[in-house]
């Protein structure tokens, strides 16, 4: 198969030559390829979610936290939203100043600039900025690190986003939190999932993508769980997709309270937190 078959029609070259999917002189070898199918196997799950918002008629608002050089909000602009002809926007949130620098001088050359920005703010520090929207409509974050994966959901909160895509990354809060409070649950016969240290890392990754889950349902979000698979150069493969539906759900906060009390971990309650609405309002499941 040649490399025009492989490369979506209408993509721009350069772009992918700059994420090394194309070498120099536009050919394409084994890594490339599997480099490419991992790119349009993660837009497959989000062009859906954005072609959604686009039968509602609105401009999109996209965030994309811990974005590092840029290469989903790039592969998104270029296979969605550079064809729309509206005030569709994508927002790459990052803090090395050098990577932000990096992606502004390649919408410049792509002539992507119009629709895209990029800003150096922590993704906590993005949560207030000025130069982001009070509403957005679609928030990922792809790898970002330990609770920048947690930051981002309070961003998506607080904006309000429709659609909430992740693939977490290097969860070492939990786990340091769970090594801390052993000894108040060892009265639990379930602590022994994670007494030994290396269960405890392993039982912390795990646990914390739950307690995200529960804190996304009980704010009123419909969650799907699934793997990104041909990503095998990484153990973080897991994708978290989040669409807001209704209501905040009663059932996911008892159960994410219970559980941060169960597992000692009420210390990251404020992190976790479910929604401060009245219950009589929220749904039951």
């Amino acid at each position: 198969m040649s490399n025009t078959q492989e490369i979506r029609p209408g993509q721009s070259i350069e772009l992918l030559k700059e994420l090394h999917i194309l070498t120099r002189d536009g050919k394409m070898n084994q890594d490339s390829r599997r480099k490419l199918k991992q790119v349009y196997h993660l837009f497959q799950f989000i062009e859906p979610l954005l072609k959604s918002l686009k039968e509602d008629g609105r401009d999109i608002r996209l965030v994309d936290h811990g974005a590092g050089k840029s290469y989903l909000g790039f592969i998104l602009y270029d296979l969605f939203f550079k064809d729309l002809g509206d005030g569709s926007h994508i927002f790459g949130i990052e803090t090395r100043e050098a990577l932000v620098q990096h992606s502004l001088e390649l919408a410049q050359r792509l002539g992507f600039a119009e629709g895209m920005s990029f800003l150096n703010l922590s993704v906590a520090e993005a949560i207030d900025a000025e130069e982001l929207p009070a509403a957005v409509d679609i928030v990922t974050a792809l790898h970002a690190c330990d609770t920048a994966t947690d930051d981002a959901i309070r961003f998506a909160l607080r904006k309000q986003a429709r659609y909430i895509v992740v693939v977490p990354c290097c969860q070492a809060e939990v786990a340091a939190a769970l090594r801390r409070n052993k000894r108040k649950v060892m009265g639990d016969p379930l602590s022994e999932i994670w007494r030994h240290p290396l269960h405890t890392r392993e039982f912390g990754s795990q646990v914390t993508n739950v307690l995200r889950c529960l804190q996304l349902e009980a704010h009123g979000y419909q969650v799907s769980v699934t793997e990104l698979v041909g990503w095998e150069h990484s153990m973080k493969n897991e994708l978290i997709i989040a669409q807001y539906k209704n209501l905040p759900r009663r059932r996911a906060a008892e159960r994410l309270e219970a559980m941060l009390g169960r597992i000692g971990l009420d210390e990251l309650r404020t992190r976790f937190f479910a929604p401060e609405a009245d219950t009589a309002m929220a749904v039951e499941d």
